[in-house]
């Protein structure tokens, strides 16, 4: 989502994204741009709809947002997880609670909106931060205070506590996008998918819904620019689809498929550069808990049980993907060495007789792309050897991350649902989407607990590693035990690009824009 592939407000009516062969469509007549050395053309997997960081819907959108804003911090490209200024030449922690912040000069907002200073830096996040905005990222800043303006360029930001993810999964993200206060006013107070008042590397030129999006270097960008003269961002959901792109020479960079990893590096398409990362996002299957059949937890038990996840992501992946154990990678505190609950197709029977239900139907929805279609089969298998009849419903993705929302007409229908989520370097930005407060918004499981919010808070602030270890591992349980989760794998990221491109990669290989750079 990137929540983001992976990843909350009003978000009916909002674009949909391009069907692979809608994209597959769109890339022939432009074969020759790609060829220009001055200009990168990258695959995305979902079309933007909105272009306010305090709304984002997806990674992607996140990745255009740190393009096209100024903001205190970035991600740094490498295999290190690690950060740098962008709109800052102070950034800095004073104490636990205090954070320094002095703008950079000549920062300009786009439009007419003038020079970018501390009062906007101030306005934008406290706005995220702010409960009554609903922003779905507002854990980003629960910590926040106040922002504390000194000058026209500098402030302190002052936080209620200490703030364990503060370096890792709120700074270096669009959570720390600076807007300007002038230009969202102005716009009633939410921006829409149009960028107003752009002050990054780059300025949005062009937007073609489910066709591209060109970013063009910001002529008024005084410091160091972007790598490329311009940017050709083309939405194409299936990697699959992308892959063929790439192949033909339509694009210089895409993530392929998992299944396609081992291929792709042992016969590299001409040209091509084939890589492999490590990657934190999780991929689960979703039961809503207030629908029936699931609204009985004994039936949510029995399709844990149910479902074998070694042969599902096996299948799904083809063997380059490992079973996960939660919604928490290695590497990361909380990660569990094992679930409480495994494949157990006799006693998901027991218990299916237990209840005394039988000729049970159920439905899965799930993102219309390949692995995950190759998956939902396999769960429909497992399924049906135990008596429940599965009828998997494909969406595009402008439908898809709509079908929980409490604003729609769907969530109450809803089912079972095979997601991913993408990942930032710390556990609480896992254990945030499934909070109370999220029911409706990207907690389409209604998974209700008081005590994994306690400890998705008590996470936050807790700074002794081995104790986020514990609180993390403990929430982990918590979303098992309810029943709602079946937890699948974190996949590995594929990366394929030209060998006349220096890929900016996070070291779980999403695309830092504007480190991309001609070799």
């Amino acid at each position: 989502m990137s929540r983001h592939s992976g990843p909350v407000v009003s978000r009916r009516a909002l674009l949909s994204t391009a069907g692979a062969a809608g994209a597959a469509a769109a890339l022939a007549p432009r074969m020759a741009v790609s060829q220009d050395g001055r200009i990168l053309r990258v695959r995305s997997y979902s079309d933007l709809q909105i272009m306010d960081p305090a709304y984002r819907l997806s990674a992607p959108e996140g990745d255009i947002m740190r393009a096209i804003y100024a903001s205190l911090a970035v991600n740094a490209p490498g295999d290190e997880w690690a950060w740098k200024s962008l709109g800052t030449t102070v950034l800095e922690q004073l104490d636990d609670v205090t954070i320094a912040f002095t703008l950079r000069d000549n920062i300009g907002f786009t439009d007419g909106f003038g020079q970018m200073t501390a009062e906007d830096v101030k306005f934008s996040l406290e706005r995220i931060a702010n409960p009554e905005n609903e922003s779905p990222y507002a854990g980003d800043w629960s910590a926040l205070k106040e922002v504390e303006v000194k000058d026209t360029l500098s402030g302190l930001i002052h936080l209620k506590s200490a703030f364990a993810p503060l370096w890792t999964s709120t700074l270096p993200t669009a959570s720390s996008v600076i807007l300007s206060k002038a230009a969202v006013e102005a716009q009633g107070g939410k921006l829409g998918a149009e960028p107003v008042a752009q002050s990054g590397q780059y300025l949005l030129t062009e937007w073609t819904p489910k066709q591209r999006t060109v970013l063009t270097r910001n002529p008024d960008w005084a410091y160091e620019p972007g790598g490329f003269e311009e940017i050709h961002i083309l939405p194409i959901e299936d990697p699959a689809t992308a892959e063929l792109g790439f192949e033909a020479g339509d694009l210089d960079y895409t993530w392929t498929a998992v299944s396609s990893i081992a291929r792709l590096r042992d016969n590299p398409p001409a040209g091509g550069i084939v890589s492999e990362k490590p990657s934190l996002a999780y991929v689960w299957v979703g039961l809503n808990k207030d629908v029936p059949p699931f609204d009985n937890p004994n039936i949510r038990r029995a399709v844990q049980h149910a479902i074998d996840t070694e042969t599902v992501v096996d299948a799904a992946y083809f063997g380059a993907a490992s079973t996960s154990t939660g919604i928490i990678a290695p590497g990361l505190p909380g990660h569990r060495d094992a679930p409480l609950y495994g494949y157990d197709p006799d006693r998901a029977r027991e218990i299916l007789a237990e209840e005394g239900v039988s000729g049970l139907s159920v439905t899965l929805d799930i993102l219309n792309q390949s692995e995950r279609l190759t998956a939902a089969q396999v769960i429909q298998a497992n399924l049906a050897d135990v008596g429940i009849s599965c009828e998997i419903k494909q969406n595009d993705s402008g439908t898809f991350w709509t079908l929980g929302s409490k604003e729609g007409d769907y969530w109450n229908k809803l089912q079972m649902t095979l997601n991913r989520f993408s990942m930032e370097p710390d556990p609480s930005w896992a254990t945030a989407w499934f909070i109370p407060e999220q029911i409706g918004v990207w907690n389409w499981e209604r998974f209700d607990s008081a005590e994994f919010g306690e400890l998705h808070a008590q996470g936050m602030v807790e700074t002794d590693p081995a104790k986020r270890d514990e609180i993390y591992k403990r929430a982990q349980d918590i979303m098992e035990e309810s029943g709602c989760y079946v937890f699948l794998t974190h996949e590995v990221t594929g990366i394929l690009h030209r060998d006349t491109v220096e890929v900016g990669l996070k070291p779980n290989g999403e695309p830092l824009f504007p480190d991309f750079k001609p070799v």
